[in-house]
C-alpha cells in the first residue's frame, strides 16, 4: 500500500542545520528516514549533531559553506549532485534576529543603525533567497521537489522592536508565494514552494528576552502569552509535524502556503 506520507531516502537540505530550529529537524527527518544534509559554516556543530545521529543508525551529511555566498553554494550544489544525484528538498532555516538590529526599550526607529540594519536583512531575506535560487536550479531541471521557508508572526503583524526581521522575514512569505508561481508555471506542477510561520518558542537566540535570569517570563513573554490561545510557548518538535506534511506527497496540491505553527497567536486578536 502506497504510504503518501513517506519521506524515506529523501536527499533534504537544511540551510542552518545544527542550530536549535535547524538541528530539531535535521534530528527528526533522520528518524523517519530520509538523507538530512547540514549546509552551514560551522563544522564543529555540525559534526557534534552528525555524530548524535548517526549512532542513532540513522543518515546525515555535512557540507560547509556560507549561505551568503553565491560562489560558496554553487560549488556546494555541484559536489551534493554528484555525490547523491539529486536534490529532493531544500528547507530553508538559517537566519534570525542579530541583537545588535533590536531597538532597546528606551530607542525609537530613529536610533537603528543602517549597518546592523544592512546585516539582519541580508541574513534573513538573501540568506533564504540565494539557496533558492541556486539550489532551486536542480529541483527545476528534475521537475520535482520541495523548497519550504520559514517566515515569523512578524508576517502577520508588527512586533516591536525587531523591525529589520519583521521586514525580511515578510519578505520571504511574498518571496514563497513568488516562487510557488514560478516554479508552477515555467518547470512543473510537481515543484512545490511552501513556508511555515513559527509562533514563539524558547531557544538561545531568544531566551534572554522571554526569560528572566531566576526563571521566570518577562513581561514581553507574558504579552506573547496573553495573545496565544494555547497560552504556552511551543516546543520545537511541534514543528515537525508540518515540515513533514510539506514534504510528502499528502501535500501534492499545496503550494504557496505559509502555514502558521503558533498556537493560535496569528488569529487571536486579544480582545
Amino acid at each position: 500500500m502506497n504510504n503518501i506520507f513517506n519521506i524515506q531516502n529523501q536527499v533534504v537540505l537544511i540551510t542552518g542545520g545544527y542550530g536549535t530550529l535547524g538541528g530539531s529537524i535535521t534530528k527528526y527527518l533522520s528518524s523517519e528516514g530520509a538523507l538530512p544534509i547540514i549546509l552551514g559554516r560551522d563544522e564543529e556543530k555540525s559534526i557534534l549533531i552528525s555524530n548524535d545521529i548517526k549512532e542513532k543508525g540513522n543518515k546525515v551529511d555535512f557540507f560547509q559553506c556560507d549561505v551568503l555566498s553565491p560562489s560558496a553554494l554553487n560549488d556546494v550544489k555541484d559536489r551534493i549532485v554528484k555525490k547523491y544525484g539529486k536534490i529532493d528538498a531544500l528547507i530553508n532555516v538559517a537566519g534570525g534576529n542579530i541583537p545588535a538590529a533590536t531597538i532597546k526599550p528606551d530607542q525609537s526607529i530613529f536610533d537603528l543603525n543602517f549597518e546592523d540594519w544592512d546585516n539582519v536583512v541580508d541574513l534573513n531575506l538573501n540568506g533564504t533567497v540565494f539557496p533558492t535560487l541556486i539550489f532551486g536550479k536542480v529541483i527545476a531541471k528534475q521537475k520535482k521537489g520541495n523548497i519550504i521557508n520559514i517566515t515569523s508572526m512578524a508576517t502577520y503583524s508588527a512586533i516591536s522592536r525587531v523591525l529589520g526581521y519583521s521586514v525580511a522575514k515578510s519578505g520571504i512569505a511574498n518571496f514563497t508565494q513568488w516562487m510557488a508561481m514560478e516554479m508552477a508555471q515555467k518547470f512543473s506542477d510537481k515543484i512545490r514552494v511552501n513556508a511555515i510561520a513559527p509562533g514563539f518558542f524558547i531557544g538561545n537566540q531568544n531566551r534572554n528576552v522571554l526569560i528572566n535570569p531566576d526563571g521566570s517570563l518577562t513581561e514581553r513573554s507574558k504579552k506573547v502569552l496573553a495573545k496565544t490561545p494555547m497560552n504556552r510557548f511551543g516546543d520545537l518538535s511541534e514543528l515537525n509535524g508540518g515540515i513533514h506534511f510539506l514534504l510528502s506527497e499528502a501535500a501534492s496540491f499545496m503550494t504557496g502556503s505559509v502555514i502558521p505553527i503558533d498556537g493560535g497567536f496569528s488569529s487571536f486578536s486579544g480582545i
